[in-house]
C-alpha cells in the first residue's frame, strides 16, 4: 500500500513568513522517504470543524506549482477541487499547466463541493446540490475531451464551449489521472465508475467501506467497466503517532478490501517532523500490504 500527504493546514509557529519554507520542506521530506502523492486542500476559508474560518488557506493551484519547483518526483493533486470553484475549460488548462511544468506529475481530484460560507464569503455562485452533480459530470466531459485529440465544441445544459483547445497538452498519456472524491452511492460512485481511474473515500470502519466499494462494483458493471482500472484510496486525516500499530491493522484491513493508497494529515506544530517520524515509522510495513 501507498502513503500519500494531505496538507490541510497552513497555521502553525512563525505565522506568515514560515508557511512557504515549511510546506516545501514538508513536501520534500514526504517524497524523500518515499511517500507517493502530496495533496492540499482545495478551499478559500479553513475549514470551520478543522480550526477556523480565519485561520491561514492558500489557494491550490497556485500551492502546487510552488511544491512542483520543490519536488521532483511525487504526485501533486487537490483532495479536491470543488466543481464551483473554477470554469471547467480553465480547470482543464491549469491542470494541464501543473502537468506540463512538473514533468507529468499532476493529478485531477474533482468533488461536487460543500461549504457554502466560502462561497457566499466570495461571492461566488452555489447552486443546489443537484445542479452541482450536473456540473460535476460535465465538468468530467469537458477535462476528458480537452485531454483528447477532439479541440471542437462542448455543448451541454450548464457549460457551453466553442473550442476545447488545450496547447500544450499534458505531458502524461493519454492524459492526467482522474479521481472523484466522495461515497455518495447513486451519484458520486457511479460517475467514478463511468469517468474516474480512481476513488477517495473516508477511512471508514472496515464493513462500511466495503459496502461503499461494492456499490462502486454494481456501477462498474452496469457501466460496462472492469473494477480494476480503479484505484482505491482512503483518506485518514485525524491520525496520530501514538497510534502507529492501530493505524497499520486498520490498513491491513483495508487492503485485503481491495485499497492500495492512504492519504494522511500532518498533525502537531511541525508538519515535517511529524512526517518524519510518521511516515519512517509506518512506510516500511505499509508497503508488505497487497490487497
Amino acid at each position: 500500500m501507498d502513503l500519500g500527504v494531505h496538507y490541510a493546514s497552513f497555521s502553525h509557529p512563525g505565522g506568515q513568513a514560515a508557511i512557504g519554507p515549511r510546506l516545501a520542506a514538508t513536501a520534500r521530506a514526504a517524497e524523500a522517504l518515499g511517500c507517493t502523492d502530496f495533496t492540499v486542500m482545495d478551499h478559500w476559508f479553513q475549514m470551520e470543524w478543522m480550526l477556523s474560518a480565519s485561520d491561514p488557506m492558500l489557494e491550490g493551484y497556485t500551492t502546487l506549482g510552488f511544491v512542483a519547483g520543490q519536488t521532483e518526483r511525487i504526485t501533486l493533486g487537490l483532495l479536491v477541487t470543488g466543481v464551483t470553484y473554477r470554469r471547467p475549460g480553465l480547470l482543464a488548462k491549469t491542470v494541464t499547466t501543473l502537468d506540463v511544468l512538473s514533468g507529468g506529475r499532476a493529478r485531477l481530484g474533482l468533488g461536487a463541493a460543500w461549504y457554502e460560507r466560502e462561497h457566499l464569503g466570495l461571492g461566488v455562485p452555489f447552486p443546489p446540490l443537484a445542479e452541482r452533480f450536473e456540473r460535476l459530470e460535465e465538468t468530467l466531459q469537458i477535462c476528458r475531451q480537452m485531454w483528447s485529440d477532439d479541440d471542437g465544441p462542448y455543448d451541454g445544459r450548464h457549460y457551453r464551449l466553442a473550442e476545447t483547445l488545450c496547447v500544450p497538452g499534458p505531458v502524461q498519456r493519454p492524459r492526467p489521472r482522474i479521481m472523484l472524491g466522495g461515497g455518495g452511492e447513486k451519484r458520486t460512485l457511479r460517475l467514478v465508475a463511468r469517468y474516474a481511474d480512481a476513488t477517495n473515500l473516508y477511512a471508514l470502519p472496515p464493513d462500511d467501506l466495503r459496502h461503499k466499494l461494492a456499490v462502486l462494483d454494481r456501477h462498474c458493471e452496469t457501466e460496462g467497466r472492469d473494477p480494476a482500472e480503479i484505484e482505491r484510496t482512503v483518506v485518514a486525516s485525524g491520525v496520530h503517532e501514538i497510534e502507529v500499530d492501530d493505524f497499520l491493522r486498520r490498513m491491513e484491513a483495508y487492503a485485503a478490501l481491495g485499497v492500495t493508497k492512504v492519504f494522511v494529515t500532518p498533525r502537531g506544530p511541525d508538519p515535517v517532523v511529524w512526517v518524519e517520524r510518521f511516515a519512517g515509522a509506518v512506510l516500511p510495513r505499509l508497503r508488505e500490504l497487497t490487497p
